[in-house]
């Protein structure tokens, strides 16, 4: 593997959240970034405006992972702009919370399209195209043990993950290229925060041996390492971070 000065990442939904903490966070090691965006043009320009202010490379690049041609976009960005990529980190996702019951196709569907369709589309494409001795990080969920009410369909969507997660790391592994994923437990982004009263706040953060949320950087720091050259005998595993609430 390259070392940090000219590796490339590509981040999927790095324009807010976990993925533009994700984005500053291997900015700073040196890493060049492609910052992928579906609809915040002005917030992945601030994020790229951040990084490049600190000294870093990176470019914003628009495209809804759901679309059948993002994945090949990203990497052809990639290309033209730093020669390659090396990392891939699958941030990007939708959740719409309800009980199986009550959900509707079209909110199934369009987790699915985001949270797996998109993941395997840019899996395919990394493993034709990352560089030997990559990384990919994926993204599960900590309601993938959780297994909460109402959220049916989103942790469908991240057991999926986890076991492509698993699957993909064999096939890789013979180029020297990892395949994790982490699972985040409640995490205090807009995301996550949308859509809840304050009490269910209180709650959820109560639950947490913590009691508290975790923080965007939090998450960035366990991609960072598994995104490292120190990672390199890590393979095939999900992360949990989470603060112990499962």
């Amino acid at each position: 593997m390259s070392n940090d000065q000219t590796r490339v990442a590509i981040i999927t939904g790095a324009s807010r959240g976990i993925g533009a903490a994700i984005a500053e966070r291997l900015a700073a090691s040196g890493i060049a970034v492609v910052v992928n965006y579906a609809r915040g043009r002005e917030a992945a320009e601030q994020v790229v405006a951040k990084i490049e202010a600190a000294g870093g490379r990176a470019l914003a690049v628009q495209g809804d992972v759901a679309a059948s041609d993002t994945a090949a976009a990203l990497f052809d960005a990639a290309e033209r702009a730093f020669g390659g990529a090396d990392l891939l980190i699958n941030n990007a996702g939708t959740m719409e919370l309800g009980a199986i019951a009550e959900t509707t196709d079209t909110a199934f569907a369009r987790q699915i399209d985001v949270n797996l369709t998109g993941v395997f589309r840019t899996l395919r494409e990394a493993a034709r195209r990352l560089r030997d001795g990559g990384r990919i990080v994926n993204f599960s969920s900590s309601v993938v043990g959780l297994y909460q009410l109402r959220y049916g369909a989103y942790a469908a969507s991240k057991a999926a993950i986890e076991a492509m997660t698993h699957v993909l790391a064999k096939e890789l592994a013979p180029r020297g290229i990892t395949v994790n994923a982490v699972a985040p437990g409640p995490t205090e982004t807009e995301m996550f925060l949308g859509g809840k009263s304050d009490e269910q706040l209180r709650a959820i953060a109560a639950a947490n041996p913590f009691g508290r949320f975790g923080q965007p950087p939090e998450i960035a720091a366990a991609v960072a390492f598994l995104a490292s050259p120190e990672a390199s005998w890590v393979n095939g595993q999900i992360l949990r971070v989470n603060g112990g609430v499962v």
